[in-house]
């Protein structure tokens, strides 16, 4: 029976060269020169730190370009609120998401039954997999989630035969 999984994936290794390059260009331009301003990675959280809200705008806006520049979707930053710290320094978390979150999940296998194409779908852990019986269906399936599912980036993997 024909399938294939619905996924939420980012290349890591595209997000540290993204942060890498941010960083240095944070460092050559000249408004950053003499501030702390910088983006620090630890698994799929980015913490971009700067000495005013202005300036961490400004380092937000460098990381999301680097980040396009490589491919990597930033739909998928979900921006943590700025706090202070020492001083009047700011950091602001930016959590990089994977996968899709269960609600996210049962609104994707909500909309597909609701749009009465003959195929079945269920969620397993953070991939939602759909099944059918000819390949037509699937791929009237995969034109329907990318039409309806803009807000949040999406990838269609392991279609089997």
């Amino acid at each position: 029976m024909p399938s294939f999984d619905i996924v939420s994936e980012v290349d890591q290794v595209e997000v540290r060269n993204a942060v890498d390059q941010a960083n240095k260009e944070i460092t050559n331009r000249f408004d950053f020169k003499g501030s702390d301003a910088r983006v620090e990675q630890s698994e799929t959280v980015l913490t971009a730190f700067a000495d005013d809200n202005f300036k961490l705008d400004q380092v937000r806006d460098v990381l999301t370009g680097k980040l396009a520049k490589r491919g990597v979707d930033v739909r998928c930053l979900d921006l943590g609120t700025s706090e202070k710290i020492s001083g009047n320094k700011v950091k602001q978390a930016i959590t990089v998401q994977t996968g899709i979150e269960t609600e996210r999940a049962k609104k994707i296998v909500k909309m597909i039954k609701d749009s009465k194409l003959k195929v079945s779908a269920s969620i397993q852990g953070d991939v939602v997999r759909v099944s059918g019986a000819k390949k037509d269906l699937l791929q009237d399936t995969i034109a329907l989630v990318k039409k309806s599912m803009t807000d949040f980036p999406l990838q269609f993997k392991n279609f089997r035969d």
